[in-house]
C-alpha cells in the first residue's frame, strides 16, 4: 500500500468536494476525469507493463467516463482496447458523453455486454458502478461483475469496487474483485475495514491535484491508524516506573488464554505483570515464563489486594462465566483503574450494562453483537454505526475486531489495517490485549494505548506471516516481533 493519507471521509463528502473543485475552483469536470483517467492508466503500466491490451466495462455514469477516458489513453499507447458498455452510451450525460464522444472519435471500439461472451484482455477496468451505490446490484450489472471476476486477468477497479458500499465497507449483493483500486479526491471509509479487504486489493490514492482549501470544509469521519514512535524510555528507568499490569482470568481449562496475555504485556514494556487465576493454575502457568506472578485468587477480597498494586486491570482473558467468574467480574467493575475488558469480561458486561470513562473494550462482532443486543450480521453491516454505539453506550474506548479494525473513542474514530487472515486462530485476542494493556500501563492514553496496540499487534503479525506464512500462524509467534516493533 502506498503513503496514503489519514483523513477517511464518507462518499458524500467527497463529492461534494469534487462539486468544489469545479464550480467554486474553476477546474472544468472534464478536466478532473482526464486527471483521474491518466491516473489509472498510469498505475496499470506500472503494476502490468507487459500488458498489450485492456478490456474496459463501463455503465451509465461519471464511473464509465473515466472508463472512456483509460480507454482512449491505451488506445493511444498502442494497446489493444475493447469497452464492452452496459448502457447506451449516446444516453451519457456531461462529461461522460464527452469522454465517450472523444474515444468514439477515435476508432475506439464498443461492444454491448452479453452474459457468456468470450472476452479476450491482459487487464481489465471495472467502471460500472461509483460510489453513490445505495442497493442491491442485480440484472446485467451482476452478470458482468461475475463475467469480471470470473475471468483470469488482473482487475482495477476505477474509485472503488463496483457493488462495494463506499461508506461501510460491505458488498451490495455482489461486487468486483479487484487487484488494485485507485480512489480519488478523497479517502472513502468503507474501503478500508469489513469486507472490502477482499475486493480493494491494493489501494492507491490520487488527489488529481484538487488544492487543498477544499478538504479544510469537511472533517473527516475517520481516520487511518498510523505507527507511532512509543515514548523514549528515561535511563533511571526500573520496573516499579513502567506500569504493573494485572490479568484477570484463566478459569479451569484456560489457563494459556492469561499467560499469553501477560508475556505479550511484558514483550510491549510493562515493568510487572501479575496474573490473578485459578490456584489450581497459580503453581504452572509461569513455568516457562518466570518473570510473571501468579496468584490463585477464590475471592472477592484476595483479589482485592492485587487490585490495589496495579496501575492496569485487565478482565477476561480466559476467565468463563462461571460463579467464580462473576465474583472476580463483579469486584473489578466497581474499580477505579483503567482496565481492558476482553471476552467472557465483555459477555458478562452484556448482562451487566455498565459505563466507564476509563476502560477500552476489544469486541469481535459476536461479542459485540451480544453488547448491543442483535446479530452479529448486524454488526457488519454497518461496522463504522456499530463501534460508535458501542463506545456511546459503555464510554471509554471501544475496539471493533475485524479487517479493518475499528477503534471509536469518544474524540476520535480510527481504522487500522494491519494483520493478516493468518490471525484466524486461538490466542490472538488474548495478545492484544496484552499488548493494550502493557502500553497503557507505561503511560499511553486509552487512545493512543488501543490505536496503538491494534497496529503493533497487527504489525507483528505482518513480519511473523512474511517469514513463514500466514496459514499455521499461532498467537505465540508474534512474541518476538511485539519486542522488536516497540523498539524500532
Amino acid at each position: 500500500m502506498q503513503n496514503l493519507p489519514v483523513k477517511l471521509y464518507r462518499a458524500a463528502q467527497v463529492r461534494e468536494m469534487d462539486r468544489i473543485a469545479i464550480q467554486e475552483c474553476g477546474i472544468p469536470g472534464f478536466e478532473l476525469m482526464g486527471r483521474a483517467g491518466y491516473e489509472v492508466f498510469h498505475c496499470i503500466k506500472q503494476h502490468w507493463p507487459k500488458a498489450r491490451s485492456l478490456a474496459v466495462f463501463c455503465g451509465s455514469g461519471n464511473n464509465a467516463g473515466d472508463g472512456y477516458i483509460i480507454a482512449g489513453l491505451a488506445l493511444a499507447a498502442g494497446l489493444t482496447v475493447c469497452v464492452y458498455t452496459l448502457s447506451e452510451p449516446e444516453k451519457l450525460n456531461g462529461d461522460a458523453s464527452l469522454a465517450y464522444r472523444k474515444y468514439s472519435e477515435a476508432s475506439g471500439m464498443v461492444m454491448p455486454f452479453q452474459a457468456g461472451q468470450i472476452i479476450h484482455a491482459d487487464v481489465l477496468v471495472d467502471a460500472l458502478l461509483g460510489t453513490g451505490l445505495d442497493r442491491p446490484v442485480t440484472g446485467l450489472y451482476a452478470e458482468a461483475i461475475q463475467a469480471i471476476n470470473g475471468h483470469s486477468s488482473p482487475v482495477v477497479a476505477v474509485d472503488i469496487p463496483s457493488g462495494l458500499n463506499a461508506d461501510t465497507g460491505n458488498v451490495m449483493r455482489c461486487a468486483v474483485k479487484a487487484d488494485c483500486t485507485v480512489t480519488f479526491i478523497g479517502l472513502k471509509q468503507g474501503l478500508f475495514t469489513g469486507q472490502a479487504a477482499d475486493y480493494c486489493g491494493e489501494i492507491c490514492y490520487a488527489q488529481l491535484a484538487v488544492p487543498d482549501e477544499v478538504f479544510s470544509g469537511f472533517k473527516e469521519t475517520a481516520t487511518r491508524v498510523v505507527k507511532s514512535q512509543l515514548p523514549r524510555r528515561d535511563r533511571c528507568a526500573h520496573k516499579g516506573s513502567c506500569g504493573h499490569v494485572l490479568i484477570i482470568g484463566g478459569d479451569l481449562g484456560y489457563s494459556g488464554a492469561a499467560r499469553m496475555a501477560g508475556e505479550a504485556a511484558l514483550r510491549v514494556g510493562a515493568g510487572l505483570v501479575s496474573i490473578a487465576t485459578r490456584p489450581e493454575h497459580s503453581g504452572l502457568m509461569n513455568l516457562n515464563r518466570p518473570e510473571l506472578m501468579c496468584h490463585g485468587v477464590e475471592t472477592a477480597a484476595q483479589l482485592a489486594k492485587f487490585l490495589e498494586k496495579a496501575d492496569v486491570v485487565v478482565l477476561g482473558p480466559g476467565l468463563g462465566q462461571s460463579t467464580w467468574a462473576k465474583t472476580l467480574f463483579n469486584t473489578v467493575k466497581i474499580a477505579e483503574k483503567p482496565m481492558i475488558i476482553d471476552a467472557d469480561g465483555l459477555n458478562l458486561l452484556a448482562n451487566a450494562r455498565a459505563a466507564k470513562p476509563n476502560w477500552i473494550l476489544t469486541p469481535h462482532p459476536g461479542e459485540a453483537a451480544r453488547l448491543l443486543d442483535c446479530t452479529i450480521a448486524d454488526i457488519q453491516q454497518d461496522r463504522f454505526a456499530a463501534v460508535l454505539s458501542i463506545q456511546a453506550n459503555y464510554g471509554g474506548v471501544a475496539i471493533l475486531k475485524g479487517a479493518g479494525t475499528l477503534i471509536a473513542s469518544e474524540q476520535q474514530l480510527a481504522v487500522s489495517n494491519s494483520g493478516n487472515p493468518g490471525m484466524a486462530s486461538g490466542g490472538m485476542g488474548d495478545v492484544l490485549t496484552g499488548v493494550i494493556a502493557g502500553l497503557l500501563a507505561q503511560g499511553l492514553s486509552l487512545q493512543d494505548a488501543a490505536q496503538q496496540g491494534v497496529y503493533h499487534h497487527g504489525l507483528a503479525a505482518d513480519l511473523a506471516a512474511a517469514k513463514d506464512g500466514e496459514r499455521g500462524l499461532l498467537a505465540s509467534d508474534l512474541m518476538p516481533y511485539l519486542r522488536q516493533l516497540v523498539n524500532e
